[in-house]
C-alpha cells in the first residue's frame, strides 16, 4: 500500500476525514476515536496531524450495523435453529459508547456468544443474579458501585465466587493491586485490542 501520509495516497474517495466518518456512521467524534484505538476503523494521521480513516472501515461498520438490523427483523419462523449452547457474557462499564463498541465487536466474532450490558457495578450484580453469566468483562473505575467492590461481592458470595472474570482498565497495575483486586483475575488495559480479548474469551469459555 502507498504511503498514507503521502499527499498522493489520500483520495477524497477512498479515506474520510474524523467528521466525515462520524457524520456517516451517526457518532461521536469520540466514538470515531474509540473505534480507531481499538482497530475496528483503519486510520492515520497525516504530516499535519489530520486523521484520515479509510472507507472499507466505514463500510465494514455499516455492513454490521445491516446484518444487526436484519436479525432484528426477520421472521423467527424462517430463522435458523438456535445454538445448542450459547454462553451469556456480562459486559459492564459506565461509558455507554464503549458499551457500544463491544456490542458491534464482539457480536461480529461469529461465536456463540449472548452479551447483556450493565452501565456500574451495581447494575451488573443485578444483571449476574438474573443471567447467571458465563463470564464478566468489566471496568473497575465506575460511579456507584465501582469494579473493585462488586468482585469483592462475587467472590464473598458462593453461588457466584466461581464466575469467569477478565477486567479492562485504565488504572495502572500498582494501583490495581493496591485496591484488592483479586491475583487470579486477568487485566488488560484501557483501549483493549480486540484480537487480545477475543482470544483471552475463547480460552476461558473453551470455544478456541
Amino acid at each position: 500500500m502507498t504511503n498514507p501520509n503521502s499527499s498522493a495516497a489520500i483520495d477524497a474517495t477512498e479515506f474520510y476525514s474524523t467528521a466525515e466518518a462520524a457524520k456517516i456512521l451517526g457518532v461521536s467524534h469520540r466514538t470515531i476515536q474509540l473505534w480507531v484505538e481499538s482497530g475496528i476503523l483503519q486510520a492515520w494521521k497525516t504530516a499535519g496531524g489530520h486523521r484520515r480513516i479509510a472507507s472499507t472501515s466505514v463500510d465494514k461498520v455499516m455492513e454490521k450495523r445491516r446484518q444487526a438490523l436484519a436479525l432484528d427483523h426477520r421472521d423467527p419462523k424462517s430463522a435458523a435453529p438456535a445454538q445448542a449452547r450459547q454462553y451469556k457474557v456480562v459486559i459492564a462499564d459506565d461509558d455507554a459508547t464503549l458499551l457500544r463498541l463491544y456490542e458491534l465487536e464482539i457480536g461480529g466474532w461469529g461465536l456463540p456468544l449472548q452479551l447483556i450490558k450493565a452501565s456500574d457495578g451495581f447494575d451488573a450484580l443485578l444483571k449476574i443474579g438474573e443471567y447467571h453469566p458465563d463470564l464478566l468483562i468489566s471496568d473497575l473505575s465506575m460511579p456507584g458501585m465501582d469494579g473493585f467492590r462488586m468482585v469483592n461481592s462475587l467472590r464473598n458470595n458462593p453461588k457466584q465466587r466461581d464466575l469467569n472474570i477478565i477486567i479492562v482498565s485504565g488504572l495502572d497495575r500498582a494501583t490495581i493491586s493496591s485496591l484488592g483486586l483479586p491475583a487470579d483475575i486477568p487485566v488488560y488495559a484501557k483501549p483493549v485490542s480486540f484480537t487480545q480479548l477475543r482470544a483471552a474469551v475463547e480460552k476461558i469459555l473453551a470455544l478456541a
